[in-house]
């Protein structure tokens, strides 16, 4: 009977021990689905998560490029504004020059006046001159020439034109500071002038580029308070409101 128990014993130890080695493959199992699920998950996430990411990055490229065709937009109607308003001066500049230039004509003819009626033109013919440069864009020398014309001429009836388009010229070179000066001898030494109110526009754009936003808006505020009813006022109170 020993050798019988002894046998049912092994058999049934050796049963035991497949059926342990059987558990043991279906918890490995168990676990290598466990981990390829969580493996999976994650990876969808991160998948999501750059999907998501590209998508922000796609609609800021997109944002970015409109908004550069807004500036650009935004610049071409600045330069084309600033040639209107410029060809718009130059013309009137040109019918103030003939009646200066008639004017000093009447004048010298008269020779109870005792003026030398080729004198009498000069102030013309540089005023002339001197926005001829400014035109072909040679602001240095329309500065100098503008400047000699304001110092030998400052009663004359352009004076306060040959002033302000100093101011330009300076304008033009980049130099705010000196446009600022030039154009504040316009506001004050010709106030009553038809560029009077020009003159602070243009200060006040000076003022912008310079960082001082105070002085934008009083500039801006002078022009609609000095000079109600005209153009200029017209376009500060624009401004303003886009501030």
């Amino acid at each position: 009977m020993r050798p019988v128990r002894i046998a049912l014993f092994i058999a049934a130890l050796g049963a035991a021990q497949a059926q342990a080695g059987v558990f043991d493959d279906e918890e490995a199992r168990r676990q290598v689905t466990d981990l390829r699920i969580k493996t999976e998950a994650r990876f969808d996430q991160q998948a999501k998560a750059q999907l998501d990411l590209a998508s922000q990055i796609q609609r800021q490229t997109d944002e970015i490029a409109r908004l550069r065709g807004q500036i650009e937009t935004l610049n071409y109607e600045l330069e084309t504004a600033k040639k209107r308003q410029q060809d718009f001066y130059l013309d009137l500049d040109s019918r103030l020059r003939k009646i200066e230039t008639v004017g000093s004509a009447n004048a010298t003819v008269n020779p109870e006046n005792g003026q030398n009626p080729q004198a009498a033109a000069d102030p013309a013919r540089e005023y002339e001159a001197a926005l001829n440069q400014f035109k072909a864009g040679k602001y240095k020398e329309a500065a100098a020439s503008f400047g000699t014309f304001v110092r030998n001429h400052p009663d004359a009836t352009l004076a306060p034109n040959a002033q302000y388009w100093l101011g330009n010229a300076w304008y033009a070179q980049r130099d705010c500071k000196q446009a600022i000066e030039a154009q504040s001898i316009v506001t004050t030494q010709y106030a009553d002038s038809a560029k009077a109110p020009d003159a602070w526009l243009a200060i006040a754009t000076c003022q912008q580029e310079m960082g001082n936003p105070k002085g934008v808006k009083r500039s801006l505020e002078t022009v609609i308070t000095k000079y109600p009813g005209t153009p200029a006022a017209d376009t500060a109170r624009d401004r303003l409101k886009k501030k």
